[in-house]
């Protein structure tokens, strides 16, 4: 049994998030007016600074400071 660190638990809430908004984002089936479009853009940027973050703390952790996140 392995214990986790409080930054690995929190590196896997950041993948479970990513998975929330990624269906969020696909039950924005239609973009009709301008709060679909306005929440859709919300909900893609969401996405691209949680990749971010996870990728820039996936490589702290790995000790790799020359990783895709610096």
């Amino acid at each position: 049994m392995t214990t986790q660190t409080k930054s690995s638990k929190f590196i896997e809430y950041m993948k479970i998030h990513l998975i929330s908004l990624n269906q969020d984002k696909e039950s924005i089936e239609f973009v009709t007016d301008e709060f679909d479009n306005l929440r859709f853009h919300n909900v893609l940027g969401q996405i691209m600074a949680t990749e971010h973050l996870l990728s820039v703390a996936t490589d702290i952790m790995n000790d790799n400071l020359q990783g895709k996140g610096y």
